[in-house]
């Protein structure tokens, strides 16, 4: 998947749980800077 299409996916699943659950706001959002790292990190490991 390209990560043009896997930010705004997340970013969305991200506000829905934000908007139901309020709670989970810090896992949301450690897991979207995880991710966003790791995605960013992943071409520059490969070569």
């Amino acid at each position: 998947m390209d990560i043009v299409l896997i930010q705004p996916v997340v970013a969305l699943v991200a506000g829905i749980l934000i908007l139901v659950w309020p709670a989970v706001l810090n896992y949301v959002i450690a897991a979207f800077l995880i991710i966003t790292g790791v995605t960013g990190l992943l071409p520059h490991m490969q070569g």
